[in-house]
This record gives C-alpha cells, sequence and structure tokens, in this order.
C-alpha cells in the first residue's frame, strides 16, 4: 500500500467571486460553499469566516477541525462517511495545508465543545491557533435537542466534511508543491536488514465509549464501539478512514485533522528503516465494563505478538474511565513481553497534586504526559467572539461552569473568561503534537 499526499501550502486565504487557488492563496464563493453546507436540510443558519494566527478573535463552542482534500481516483475522502466505502491508504490525495475547516456552533454547545483563541495569551494553548482557518459558523432547527446535542454535532459536522471535500477539490487539477510518501512493505516480505531492527507497533484508543450510536470516533463510517481491536496499515488513518467522535472533554480530543495528521504516524514512518521497523497500527477501542477492557487489552496483546513486536506506543484519547483501558493494555503488552510507553494527557486536579490517571500500575513505568486537563486558564476578553461566549458557562463544556462558589462563572460580565484546560479545543493534542513542555524547578 502506497500513499502519496499532495500537498499545496496556504498562505492566504479571502472569500471572491469565483473558488480558486493559486500562488498559495485560497480564494472561496462564499455563497456556492454555504450551497453546500445546506444539502442537510436540518441546518438553518450557517455563515462562513475567515480567522488567522494572531487575530483577536475567540471561537466556542468548536466542535471539529477538518483539513480540506481531495482524492484523485474518486470517491469520497471520508470513505463510509461522505460517500461510497472504498479502501483508503492508496494512490494520491491531495490536501491543502496550514489551515483547516473550524466547526463552531452559533448556538448551544455541549461537554465536548471546545474553545480556540486565535491570538493573545490564549493562543498557545491550541495548535489551530496556528493555523488559517475556514470557520463555518451554524445552527440547526433541533431545539428539543439543546442539552442532548449528537443530531445538532452530526448536522454541522458532516456539513464542515462536505465543505472541506468542496474546497479540496479546487487544486485536483494542479501539481501540488510537495510530495509526502508513505509506504510499508508487507511485514513477511521486508528486507533482513529492516527486520534486524527493533519492530514497533502504534497502539490507537480512540474513544468509543458510548454504546448508544451517534457519539463515538468511526473506522470507515463504523462506530468504534461496536469493533474489536484491529490491525490497520497506519496509511488508512492518514487517509480519511477515520473520523472524530463527538465524546469526550475537549482538550481531550482527537478531532478529524488530527486523525489525518496523526504525528506520531508521522514519527514512527521517519524512523522506519533507519531505528526502528515500523509494523503498523493496532486500532483497539475504549470501553465501560470491566470484561470488555480486559478483552480488549488481550486482543492487543495477541496481535502484537503475532505480527512480531518488540515495542509499542499506546495513546489514549480521553482521561477518566479510559484511563483503565490504557493501563490494562499497557500491563497486557509488558505481559506479553512487549515493551510498551503510554501517550496520554493527565487529571491531577486544579493544583496538580491530586494521581494524574485513575488507574496505576507498576509496569506502566514509561509514560509521557501531554499536560494536565484539570489547569486553570484565565484569559482577558477578546475583541471578537465566533459562536456564543455564553455557551462555555452555561451548556455544560467539559471546563466551563455556570457558577462556582468561589470562581463564580466561567464568562464574566466584561467578556474574561476562566476555565479548566479541559476545555481547550483538542489543546493537549495526544496525537503527538503538544504545545506544552516540561519546565524544571
Amino acid at each position: 500500500m502506497k500513499l502519496e499526499l499532495g500537498n499545496f501550502y496556504v498562505k492566504d486565504i479571502k472569500f471572491g467571486q469565483k473558488t480558486t487557488y493559486g500562488d498559495g492563496i485560497l480564494t472561496i464563493n462564499k455563497e456556492e460553499a454555504l450551497e453546500v453546507v445546506y444539502k442537510d436540510e436540518h441546518i438553518t443558519e450557517a455563515d462562513l469566516k475567515i480567522v488567522k494566527p494572531g487575530d483577536m478573535v475567540r471561537l466556542v463552542p468548536v466542535k471539529e477541525a477538518i483539513e480540506p482534500r481531495y482524492r484523485v481516483d474518486g470517491g469520497p475522502v471520508f470513505p463510509g462517511v461522505t460517500g461510497k466505502l472504498i479502501q483508503a491508504g492508496n494512490g494520491r490525495t491531495l490536501a491543502l495545508k496550514d489551515m483547516s475547516v473550524l466547526v463552531v456552533g452559533k448556538h448551544w454547545g455541549g461537554f465536548q465543545d471546545g474553545l480556540i483563541d486565535m491570538g493573545g495569551e490564549g493562543a498557545k494553548y491550541t495548535y489551530f491557533s496556528k493555523l488559517k482557518n475556514v470557520v463555518l459558523v451554524a445552527d440547526t432547527d433541533e431545539e428539543f435537542e439543546q442539552r442532548e446535542q449528537q443530531k445538532k454535532n452530526h448536522a454541522l459536522r458532516w456539513a464542515g466534511m462536505r465543505l472541506s471535500e468542496y474546497l479540496g477539490e479546487v487544486v485536483k487539477d494542479q501539481e501540488p508543491e510537495e510530495i509526502e510518501t508513505y509506504s510499508l512493505t508487507p511485514i513477511t516480505k521486508r528486507s533482513e536488514e529492516i527486520n534486524s531492527l527493533p519492530s514497533v507497533v502504534l497502539v490507537m484508543q480512540p474513544q468509543s465509549q458510548m454504546e448508544e450510536l451517534g457519539y463515538n470516533d468511526l473506522n470507515y463510517g463504523w462506530d468504534t464501539n461496536r469493533m474489536l481491536p484491529t490491525f490497520m496499515h497506519p496509511n488508512e488513518v492518514l487517509d480519511g478512514a477515520m473520523i472524530s467522535g463527538s465524546f469526550m472533554p475537549c482538550s481531550s480530543k482527537w478531532s478529524t485533522y488530527d486523525m489525518q495528521n496523526f504525528p506520531l504516524i508521522k514519527r514512527l514512518y521517519q524512523e522506519h528503516g533507519k531505528t526502528i521497523n515500523f509494523l503498523g497500527v493496532i486500532m483497539s477501542n475504549l470501553n465501560v465494563a470491566l470484561d470488555q477492557k480486559e478483552r480488549s487489552a488481550l486482543f492487543v496483546a495477541q496481535i502484537a505478538k503475532a505480527i512480531g513486536a518488540d515495542a509499542a506506543v499506546v495513546t489514549e484519547e480521553g482521561y477518566g474511565n479510559p484511563d483503565a483501558d490504557y493501563i490494562g493494555c499497557l500491563v497486557a503488552l509488558e505481559d506479553a513481553g512487549v515493551k510498551t510507553v503510554g501517550v496520554s494527557n493527565e487529571a491531577t486536579g486544579r493544583d496538580g497534586g491530586s494521581q494524574p490517571l485513575v488507574t496505576l500500575d507498576p509496569k506502566a513505568d514509561a509514560l509521557v504526559s501531554t499536560g494536565n486537563v484539570s489547569e486553570l486558564i484565565e484569559l482577558p476578553p477578546m475583541e471578537t467572539v465566533i459562536g456564543e461566549l455564553e455557551s462555555l458557562a452555561r451548556d455544560g463544556l467539559s471546563g466551563g461552569w455556570e457558577d462556582d462558589e468561589i470562581l463564580g462563572s466561567s464568562v464574566k460580565e466584561d467578556g474574561s473568561i476562566i476555565m479548566e484546560n479541559n476545555a481547550m479545543f483538542c489543546g493537549d493534542q495526544i496525537a503527538g503534537w503538544s504545545t506544552k513542555t516540561m519546565k524544571e524547578y
């Protein structure tokens, strides 16, 4: 399987009479783009905004981020989701880089939604402040689900994917500025030189806890709660097979953009044939019942041993209950003789003094932290708000609150905010590109 990602580096975005791309400038016909959004009759209001790094703009509630792409051989960018089910990870896909499509609710958010500051002190907390973003801000007719968001989230997030495909198509007849090639020889066909290197597998644990459909990450359109751990080619993940869900405190989420650019996959590819033999990805899941957690851990360990893994990297989308799946998987791999490193964020409380993971084990002795979900963040008022600032406090966003006996509301009368890191959109970047670093004392 060989994937070519043809990259076009977007230097600026503007609105104009025709949707075009040239000399690094993406021009968007807003009216035509919104026609793509309004294909869902449940979307009652929609607008497009453009925000860039340094803009004094606050976005909330942010629901999704997607990289615009176009599949050269035809078919949907997101197989089984925005179109028919086809094989991802092979052929050529074109990508608009240094930008994303952000989906923001015009009214009403939920605990899985987050906040992005494009400028000021808050910009350092999320990777998406570094990108040029086309913002779809929209609302639906489903007022009865103001407190239970999945139909609203589905309508808005799917509109974001359609919009991303529309924008990606603008470069379909152009030659990319750069081509990234991702290819792995089948495991049993690799050279003696590569086979002599330590064999490493990446274990991904996407959010899949909800037994009710509509909340979890999707694998080729299939709800990952219905999935047992599965061996996948890493190209499939990079090429649209995985879609973000809408059940997870926001700093811990993997957006669809994260899946499309998963840094841990790309880093392992860089080392393949040099320092490691990169075997591929075991796509696992996160469960609720203890026997489900144990079963998945056993499957992961068995697959890892069967494909000859000497070592594994395990990364968890989330925290809290999923920590039991995360640590259980680490322990099962170690018990199987596979040396394992874990990557996750932690929940050490606002003072940093609590146990970082819900469950721990002495065998989990190589852990990488990408940040504390509970850390308090205070930010001044922002010149412009896209979306609805009140949602941070009113609608139960995981890092916001309507009232606290000490701190008051997350949203102050002057527009300043106080919240937990929990509400920073994909702020901990467990995919492997956290903006946070260690500080020594």
